[in-house]
């Protein structure tokens, strides 16, 4: 019965959401401000208290689907959730801190007096799911609602009056550093330091765009005149793929912004500008409010059971249900039109993970942690999608295929950022698993294959595994000197492909142990006798590199088949999910919506699990996204790394010494100018994450501003330009005629490859294995 399940589900890192702030973490603002605190949320809070004055809201009474809801969900919580954990009044009380955050981590709505009229629940969770009555829920409903009226009228008034920026006062944008307000004075003065950075902001983004309209008016003027174009500084160093460095590592990240900001729309004094800002966070902010003040019939329950849910692990979710035309995305929250898996995050839209080979994908600026802030429909004005139910946002970015959409997002790193999409359906091509021979001008050649993600499945006509035998048989064939596998941010996929993959490298053995929640364990092995290909082998993988993917380099390292190669541990997700159909519970008869629940853990061949620790690399390489808190040992209530007994299995008979291969890696990437750079900036963006507090005097911000800027822009390696490193002929490249043309996407992957210093080094490891 596990071999059966384990073959039929996939294995994804749904929750990577280390580039995500979690439950109390700094959120995007509506319109401007870098790593501005969080705003509030969708959902809700508690009943009357001295503060909850303003007009009455529109909330939902409670659901008469709720008994059943909570009945369905506690008895998989307790019997089939991996932890088979009894929820009492101690998980209670860890779910209220957790509900507290979700309603309102940023700090922004609720009073400490609300907070501390809603203690009176902190150990009633549990009994309110037994009974099946979320008073919890519905008082802070009505509670919120009545909060965001007062807020919408102290935002609104703020905003009509006159700003001082002159004052030498500062903003903490970390909510974890500041306390309830007391009063709604103090309230109000955090909404006003706020709101005034927020203008800054904004108003920074119109000049920008004034300032690149005269350089391209400058630029126009001197070819007319016959003067050549300023020509780029030179690259310092090599250059690598432009997802090597995250697009966020820039501080002033607008071009796009200014580019499709309307000159006509900005104002040429620096008053109008201001008062331009201050008119348009008036509207965004009203019309978040609107919404927050108007939740869903379930929202109110799928508030606190996710907040229960949330002390079991990250991953084990409620989903309440969607309506029929978006029910594709209540199950996986898959997009059609940009290629893109979104997920709602507490009160924002984050990017779950990119569709290998649709439009986002390809376009390149997209990245999974990104949060979306605002959808702009080409030739309409933006509309602020914070605290927007996740179907409503679905609806405004889907559309025909060649229209374009414009996501403004916040990077992991808080730098905002407007990004234009063609949409598109996937390019099948790009979604599968892609070779290539790669020779420098002497010296043996090497294979390479890219995998995006472990595909295939039922109805699939092509499956990862299958692929990849494919090419390693090319590759055997080509008599290449070794090759590299690149699973660099493959999230992961299919477990049976993962095994099978691993059978192609090694001859019969276990390659994964998996157990369930009632400590049943199944061994899962590569029967096939033989390897598809017996040369060196080494695999890339980074921070990003999850689930079967690291099933796949765990079993390569245990068996000593191939030398890892990273940037860092991988992301540590050891466990399976599972949807739970709660609307079975009812014989269909009632819509409770879905329960993905963690109910596997994978182990490794040694014994231990890939859960929370991920798989350390043999030889370690400089991180672009050192900065970035990513991987599931960030993520709060994350299971525990646990081992069981490791199973037989025959080593690799290698001729190389990991040491040997590490110490000479190193020596050559220390003379490396551009992994000097990579380390250093690195540095100096977990330096920023840690400056949490913004000087709101304008001349300060501005100089700081400023500074960061250039800070980061000396410390940036030029990973794009360079020249190329070795040449890329691909394998099994379809012809122009095929492909109806020349395949310029194919071109500029090959070029982007050529340039990639990590896969550079990797060809340079692979030499020394070969020569040992």
């Amino acid at each position: 019965m596990l071999r059966r399940l384990s073959s039929l589900l996939l294995i994804t890192a749904v929750a990577c959401g280390g580039t995500a702030p979690s439950n109390g973490d700094s959120r995007p603002a509506a319109a401007g401000s870098t790593q501005v605190a969080e705003v509030g949320k969708e959902t809700t809070t508690p009943s009357k208290s001295p503060s909850s004055s303003g007009p009455a809201a529109n909330v939902p009474a409670p659901d008469p689907r709720e008994a059943a809801l909570a009945e369905v969900v506690l008895e998989l919580m307790e019997k089939e959730h991996l932890l088979r954990k009894h929820i009492d009044d101690s998980m209670s009380r860890e779910a209220f801190k957790t509900y507290l955050d979700r309603v309102d981590g940023s700090k922004m709505f609720l009073l400490k007096s609300d907070r501390d009229a809603l203690a009176k629940y902190e150990d009633k969770i549990d009994d309110e799911m037994r009974s099946g009555s979320f008073d919890l829920a519905h008082d802070t409903n009505k509670l919120f609602a009545a909060r965001v009226a007062v807020v919408d009228k102290m935002v609104a008034e703020i905003l009509a009056s006159p700003m001082d920026h002159s004052d030498e006062e500062y903003l903490e944008l970390d909510p974890k550093k500041v306390q309830p307000a007391a009063t709604d004075a103090e309230l109000r003065d955090r909404w006003r330091k706020r709101l005034e950075l927020e203008v800054m902001e904004k108003v920074a983004q119109m000049e920008s765009r004034l300032d690149l309209d005269k350089e391209l008016k400058k630029k126009k003027e001197d070819a007319k005149k016959g003067k050549p174009a300023a020509k780029p500084a030179p690259a310092s160093g090599s250059a690598a793929p432009p997802s090597a460095v995250p697009p966020s590592a820039s501080l002033d990240d607008d071009d796009e912004e200014k580019v499709t900001t309307p000159i006509a729309q900005i104002p040429t004094t620096p008053e109008g500008r201001e008062q331009k800002a201050k008119e348009d966070l008036a509207k965004q902010y009203a019309g978040r409010f609107a919404r927050l003040r108007h939740p869903g019939k379930l929202d109110a329950a799928a508030d606190l059971i996710n907040a229960l849910t949330a002390t079991l692990d990250p991953h084990t979710t409620y989903m309440p249900p969607a309506d029929k035309a978006n029910f594709d995305i209540h199950m996986s929250g898959s997009l059609e039109g940009i290629g893109a898996v979104l997920r709602e995050r507490e009160h924002y839209i984050e990017v779950a993970e990119l569709v290998p080979g649709g439009a986002s994908w390809r376009q390149g600026k997209l990245a999974a942690g990104d949060l979306i802030l605002s959808v702009a429909a080409e030739g309409k004005e933006a509309i602020d999608v914070v605290d927007m139910r996740i179907d409503e946002v679905v609806k405004m970015i889907r559309g025909p295929k060649g229209t374009v959409v414009t996501l403004r997002v916040q990077k992991s790193t808080g730098v905002q950022e407007a990004i234009t999409i063609t949409r598109d359906v996937v390019v099948v091509e790009e979604t599968y698993a892609r070779g290539a021979i790669l020779q420098r001008k002497t010296g043996a050649s090497y294979g390479y294959i890219h995998l995006p993600s472990f595909y295939g499945g039922k109805g699939s006509k092509r499956s990862a595994a299958v692929d990849v035998r494919r090419l390693l048989l090319e590759m055997k064939a080509r008599k290449v000197g070794g090759v590299i596998i690149d699973i660099r941010s493959n999230g992961g996929g299919l477990l049976n492909d993962a095994v099978d993959m691993t059978g192609s490298l090694i001859d019969q053995g276990p390659v994964v142990q998996v157990q369930d929640s009632r400590g049943r364990r199944e061994t899962l092995s590569d029967e096939h006798k033989g390897t598809d290909y017996d040369g060196a082998v080494v695999v890339m993988v980074d921070r990003f590199s999850a689930s079967a993917s690291e099933i796949v380099a765990a079993a390569l390292q245990d068996y000593g088949r191939a030398v890892i190669v990273g940037t860092g541990p991988t992301h540590g997700k050891g466990t399976v999910q599972t949807l739970a159909d709660l609307d079975r519970a009812t014989g269909g008869k009632v819509e409770l919506g879905v329960l993905k629940i963690t109910f596997q853990q994978f182990f490794r061949v040694n014994g231990g699990s890939t859960q929370r620790e991920g798989v350390t690399p043999d030889i370690l390489l400089p991180d672009p996204a050192g900065h970035v808190e990513t991987g599931e040992r960030e993520l709060e209530h994350a299971i525990a790394w646990s081992s069981v007994p490791a199973v037989p299995h025959d080593m690799w008979s290698a001729t190389w010494k990991i040491p040997t291969l590490a110490q000479r890696s190193k020596a050559r990437v220390e003379k490396q100018p551009a992994f000097s750079e990579i380390a250093k900036l690195s540095q100096i963006m977990k330096a920023r994450r840690a400056d949490t507090k913004v000087p709101l005097a304008k001349a300060t911000w501005e100089k700081r501003r400023k500074d960061q800027k250039a800070e980061v822009e000396a410390a940036t390696p030029d990973l794009k330009g360079g020249t190329a490193k070795f040449t890329v002929t691909s394998v099994d490249e379809p012809s122009a005629a095929s492909a109806g043309g020349k395949d310029d996407k194919l071109s500029r992957w090959r070029d982007s490859l050529s340039k990639d210093i990590w896969v550079d080094e990797a060809m340079n490891i692979l030499g020394d294995m070969t020569k040992s």
